[in-house]
């Protein structure tokens, strides 16, 4: 049985960690807004979106790796998505739906492993667990229904890509260098940061 111990250090780190990633999501949308607007003469707008799909993502695996517990994944990609519908994501509440899913499907991969495997391959493969997810709850959404069986393959391989790219690469080496700092030594990365 999984055992969800927190401590208040936890729920402190989750909260500071949720903001910062609330902010970069943010950033994200608008980003994604720019290059849709460079895309769209070629006629692949939907994929600016798909290439920095995977900053969606990090704020799940970051946290999880950083305080190695049961649900970290899963509230941190919501409380992200929480502030940043507050803060005026043009998509509205839907975000929140988006990241309790997103969230879910890195939560299963860390608990696959018993929140005990964090090397490179496992954040990889926990960030393709939300990519994964997500795409099927876009699917199911009806959001990409409209486009054909080819560009949905080459959607889902390029939010793959990003995935790993920025949940998992990118978060993981992040995650490494703070601890490496000491700045996590109160925290499960921290204490191992040797991994």
């Amino acid at each position: 049985m999984i055992k969800f111990n927190w401590k208040l250090k936890d729920i402190i780190m989750v909260c500071i960690f949720s903001v910062v990633f609330s902010f970069i999501y943010l950033g994200a949308v608008h980003l994604a807004n720019i290059l849709a607007t460079v895309l769209a003469p070629f006629g692949f707008a939907p994929f600016s979106y798909e290439i920095l799909f995977g900053i969606w993502f990090m704020a799940a695996t970051f946290v999880g790796y950083i305080i190695q517990k049961p649900g970290v994944a899963i509230v941190a990609e919501v409380l992200a998505a929480v502030i940043e519908v507050i803060m005026g994501n043009m998509f509205g509440p839907m975000v929140i739906l988006s990241g309790i899913i997103q969230g879910l499907g890195a939560e299963l991969i860390f608990a696959k492993n018993k929140y005990k495997n964090f090397n490179m391959p496992n954040m990889c493969i926990a960030a393709l667990g939300s990519s994964v997810a997500s795409f099927i709850f876009g699917f199911l959404r009806g959001n990409l229904s409209k486009y054909t069986t080819i560009f949905l393959i080459a959607m889902f391989i390029v939010r793959g890509i990003s995935s790993i790219v920025f949940a998992g690469i990118i978060s993981k080496i992040t995650a490494d260098k703070l601890a490496n700092t000491g700045a996590l030594k109160g925290y499960s990365l921290g204490k191992n940061n040797d991994i």
